[in-house]
């Protein structure tokens, strides 16, 4: 309450491709461009435009292990955010097309008495979300940042 202004540790990074929001996700949690992430992505053979990225876990728990983040083995169904660890992956806007589950990536932070929701979206005019009404997530996947705590 000492300041109006909220300061960001972690920075929003853009998806630079409608489906790269789990590339973007990583790269805010890694503190990284999003062409070094893409790069890293490649060079596992994961690329923004495979339905696997926002579709399954499996890819985005190898990009983060490649920038050594620790995430969770399963995910957890989220209740509120309250419940939330610190730092996680939240599966939002989950639909079903032909059978198969599709959601886009954002990040949620905790740090100190700030809560927020980075979200890659290019088209929003904050990717720093406060309006946690209107963010309805499915599931998370609770994440550790590089370098711990």
């Amino acid at each position: 309450m000492s300041s109006d202004k909220v300061l960001i540790p972690m920075q929003p990074v853009i998806q630079e491709e409608k489906t790269g929001c789990a590339i973007a996700s990583v790269a805010a949690i890694a503190g990284v461009s999003y062409q070094q992430a893409r790069r890293v992505a490649a060079g596992l053979g994961i690329y923004a435009h495979d339905s696997l990225l926002w579709s399954e876990t499996d890819y985005i728990r190898r990009l983060l292990q490649a920038f050594g983040i620790r995430s969770a083995s399963g995910e957890t169904a989220f209740t509120g955010w309250h419940a939330l660890p610190d730092c996680a992956l939240l599966s939002i806007k989950w639909h079903m097309i032909n059978d198969r589950a599709y959601w886009h990536w954002v990040v949620f932070v905790r740090e100190n008495e700030n809560n927020y929701v980075l979200d890659s979206k290019a088209s929003l005019k904050n990717p720093v979300r406060t309006d946690f009404g209107r963010i309805k997530p499915k599931w998370y996947i609770a994440i550790e940042p590089a370098g711990g705590q």
